[in-house]
């Protein structure tokens, strides 16, 4: 059984689109714990604010076919397989991380990078795990999200969908 978080977010069609990966990652025959959902602004690009969340899910699944499952899950939602990074998005999944897995997996980088730089990241994860620890750095979400720059341009808004 793998511990994994994925966060997802959405810019279009925000609220189904969440409620929808959510919905196709109970299939996986997971325990799923959910964090609440943010409201962050479109961060490399104009658009439409996303809805956030981070999913921890226990499954009984290796990275290569969690990867094949995520892309899966995109794709069915609209989500095209080349479409630029910083863009809108119907849904996106990601891999924040894997166990404890730390390096370059099936094309994915584990721990994800974003968790130590984005708010609409780091907060889910103080929220729905404080006392893990992130793979590389060995502290706590909780102590990253007290040490996160206070100052930084990132605000977030909890809604309740």
């Amino acid at each position: 059984m793998a511990q994994i978080l994925l966060g997802l977010g959405s810019n279009v069609a925000r609220e189904h689109h969440l409620r929808a990966g959510i919905n196709a990652l109970k299939k996986l025959d997971a325990q799923l714990i959910l964090s609440p959902v943010y409201q962050s602004a479109a961060v490399g690009f104009d658009g439409d604010d996303f809805y956030n969340c981070v999913v921890c899910l226990n499954a009984d699944i290796d990275l290569a076919g969690l990867v094949l499952w995520v892309a899966t899950i995109e794709q069915q939602y609209g989500r095209l397989k080349n479409e630029p990074r910083f863009s809108a998005k119907t849904l996106d999944i990601d891999i924040l991380t894997f166990d404890q897995l730390v390096g370059v997996f099936d094309a994915v980088t584990l721990p994800r990078e974003e968790i130590l730089h984005s708010a609409f990241v780091l907060k889910p994860l103080f929220d729905l795990c404080p006392q893990a620890s992130h793979p590389v750095m060995k502290q706590t979400y909780e102590a990253l999200w007290l040490e996160f720059d206070v100052n930084s341009p990132q605000v977030l808004t909890q809604v309740f969908i």
